[in-house]
């Protein structure tokens, strides 16, 4: 939930424990499988971490998930916030959790100017929170700090006239609140452009798994080439940066895809190639393509595909 919206998520919530009702049963789950069943969501590194961390609670805690701190932080995929949230909420342990909401509660009422995405500003921003940390009741204390920062203290026009603790807060005090938190420029986003083939043998089409190293790593694709521009490839580019001899190449479709820190400028083509411009092919029909997980683009590109009718004829 940490970048999807909960209406997005909980479907996906409830497939995963329909299919995996016990840490266990995810444990003894395929990679694939679980990629699979996360397909759409992004961030695809968090559902290899899920996998990882299921299998550490079963090797390392019998199965049962830890209730202390230092061992919570150390399942894969969790940090210092997912870490502090757990053991104050569900086993009453007195850690401050710190979230983009609860950063900005502290940033006014402390009226701190530091960046808050600073390098520097987790240990300033964690110790003030540690201080106002309600030991007794930490679980209820974190969501109410983290509640409050949702739905009165916002990020723009903060609702200060409803807020409970605006007689503390030296940010209304010196009519800062419009002004804190500061952040840092956000990361320029870098183009990238992506051209995928749809290379069919007879009622088949063909696809490869992508490397570690780079996005959307361990789910399958079309055969690809990544170039330095937007122009569309010809097919004496593929030719020779191939070694191949391609006799048909179709521009059929152009989408625009964007993620965290890059956007995606995507061409897929038609196209006869011999041979194929890549090793470890898989060749599938439509419905073997279903088992396969697939980044988001491929995946609404490859259904809209299929629905026509003489797409594998």
């Amino acid at each position: 939930m940490q970048q999807t919206r909960v209406a997005q998520g909980t479907p996906y919530y409830l497939k995963f424990v329909e299919s995996y009702p016990g840490i266990a049963d995810l444990a003894r789950a395929d990679e694939q499988e679980v990629l699979k069943l996360w397909q759409g969501l992004g961030y695809y590194s968090r559902g290899r971490n899920l996998l990882k961390a299921a299998r550490q609670i079963v090797d390392d805690h019998d199965g049962v998930f830890p209730s202390e701190y230092h061992d919570v932080i150390k399942l894969k995929g969790i940090g210092p916030y997912t870490a502090a949230a757990i053991v104050s909420i569900a086993f009453n342990k007195p850690y401050a959790v710190l979230d983009g909401n609860v950063y900005r509660v502290l940033a006014r009422i402390f009226a701190l100017d530091l960046p808050i995405n600073a390098p520097n500003a987790r240990p300033v921003f964690q110790k003030q929170a540690d201080l106002l940390l309600d030991k007794k009741n930490p679980g209820v204390f974190n969501e109410a700090m983290m509640e409050l920062g949702a739905t009165v203290c916002t990020p723009q026009n903060p609702d200060c006239k409803r807020c409970p603790v605006v007689p503390h807060c030296k940010a209304f005090s010196k009519n800062l609140q419009n002004i804190l938190p500061v952040k840092l420029a956000a990361r320029s986003v870098k183009t990238r452009y992506l051209h995928y083939f749809l290379i069919k043998k007879s009622s088949k089409i063909l696809i490869r798994k992508r490397k570690a190293g780079d996005i959307w790593q361990g789910l399958y694709e079309l055969p690809m080439m990544e170039t330095s521009g937007s122009e569309l490839l010809s097919i004496y580019t593929i030719n020779d940066q191939f070694d191949t001899k391609t006799t048909f190449l179709k521009p059929i479709n152009k989408i625009v895809h964007k993620l965290t820190h890059q956007k995606l400028e995507i061409v897929f083509y038609e196209a006869d190639m011999n041979p194929v411009p890549a090793r470890e092919m898989v060749l599938t029909d439509a419905k073997g393509l279903k088992q396969y997980p697939l980044p988001r683009p491929l995946e609404l590109f490859l259904n809209d595909y299929l629905c026509k009718p003489d797409s594998f004829s």
